[in-house]
């Protein structure tokens, strides 16, 4: 049998009770979807293999479950303020909204809208991704002091916590806190299903190492990771790894593999069969240096004068305090289950 489509895991899904479309008996809610009796089985039981096999299977890997709303302040200190957007145009003739990094060209070579074809398109500006909320029963949206954001990712409630787990466990290095949780993303092209939705749970497990440790580590955790999947059932066949360029490297990272999963076979491109299943970052010194009260730019000023705490590491054996380097493994509950599903379906 052929593999199959997402359009054939979306009918399936519904018929058999895994996802529903969310409040469907209103008209839904574009990319927002429930998991049925059978998915929310699924979901628990890949969450539960993911948390038995970091957490309860190894000595090294401590739990976690941080707030989804933080003050304000982890968010302008992580670069999300500032960083976290797309790049977004609109297409004159048929005013569709469109990712500048997701165009395509035409045979002249000019960017054209997916939509209608048209080269005429808007120049590009940053739009941010963060959903905003504002904390306090006598708040305002226009109140600077009360902003605050549903977290786009789990990871930053682990970086604000390393100080406690690290006195309260008393680890030492290499150690990681691994954490499940909702995170939320305001999309610019949600679509295919559950693949990329504006609310979707995270599996994070930021491992801190030492700075010369950093590249062993980081390859150990990718292949861990690769074969951690093939115990869900994904076929290798159907895996494959992408090393981030240069270009395509986050601000924080000094290296990120992708693990692809062929979600799209039906595309006659072999190329765009595959989209990212999960990410493996060697994420440096970087998250605790930013949210730490130490660190101090070339004129002697602190980079961030809001932080209470230290996050700097003293290595008792080298006698030696320095900022570990992190690991972070993230993959999302969504596109596990649907590729679970896909390789599974016969």
């Amino acid at each position: 049998m052929s593999a199959p489509n997402i359009e054939t895991i979306v009918s399936l899904s519904k018929r058999r009770g895994f996802v529903y479309a969310a409040s469907d008996i209103y008209g839904g809610l574009g990319s927002s979807w429930d998991y049925g009796p059978l998915g929310v089985e699924l979901a628990n039981n890949i969450k539960r293999s993911w948390w038995n096999w970091l957490v309860y299977e190894r000595d090294d890997v401590e739990g976690l479950d941080s707030s989804i709303i933080q003050n304000r302040l982890v968010w302008k200190y992580s670069g999300h303020e500032d960083t976290f957007s797309d790049p977004l145009v609109d297409c004159r003739d048929c005013n569709t909204r469109l990712r500048e990094d997701k165009l395509e060209q035409n045979e002249q070579g000019k960017f054209v809208c997916s939509n209608c074809g048209s080269a005429s398109l808007t120049e590009s500006r940053p739009f941010n991704l963060m959903f905003r909320t504002t904390v306090g029963a006598a708040s305002t949206e226009d109140d600077e002091t009360a902003l605050a954001y549903l977290r786009p990712e789990t990871a930053q409630g682990i970086f604000t916590n390393f100080a406690n787990v690290l006195n309260t466990s008393r680890r030492k290095l290499p150690f990681g806190i691994a954490q499940v949780g909702k995170a939320f993303r305001n999309e610019v092209t949600p679509g295919n299903f559950i693949f990329r939705t504006r609310e979707f749970e995270q599996m994070e497990m930021e491992y801190f190492v030492r700075p010369a440790a950093a590249a062993l580590a980081h390859q150990e955790w990718i292949d861990g990771f690769h074969d951690w999947i093939a115990t869900l059932g994904i076929s290798s066949d159907n895996l494959k790894h992408y090393e981030q360029t240069k270009q395509e490297l986050a601000h924080y990272s000094e290296r990120t593999v992708d693990i692809l999963y062929r979600f799209f076979p039906e595309r006659s491109d072999e190329s765009k069969q595959w989209d990212e299943l999960m990410g493996i970052a060697n994420r440096t010194d970087y998250d605790l240096r930013v949210h730490s009260k130490k660190p101090e730019n070339a004129e002697g000023r602190r980079i961030n004068p809001d932080s209470t705490e230290d996050l700097s590491y003293f290595d008792p054996q080298t006698n030696e305090r320095f900022y570990p380097y992190i690991i972070e493994p993230s993959i999302g509950v969504n596109r596990t289950l649907l590729a679970v599903m896909m390789d599974a379906y016969t």
